[in-house]
């Protein structure tokens, strides 16, 4: 399963995008989106998604 970012709420400071270890995450439109398609939720790199754990807005979710 991916995960998504809900743009209202991000403040595109750019955190996820470097806590990402699969590249999934980029700036798109002036927000930041999640490629499901690359996106693990960092399994194999940490314990619970990094993007997750990072986002001072927490406006990342399951998708």
């Amino acid at each position: 399963m991916a995960l998504k970012i809900i743009t209202s709420d991000c403040t595109v400071c750019g955190t996820c995008e470097f806590d990402c270890p699969n590249s999934a995450i980029r700036m798109k439109s002036e927000t930041y989106v999640i490629d499901p398609a690359k996106c693990t939720e960092c399994v194999g790199f940490f314990d619970s998604p990094n993007c997750v754990a990072g986002c001072p807005a927490d406006c990342i979710v399951p998708a």
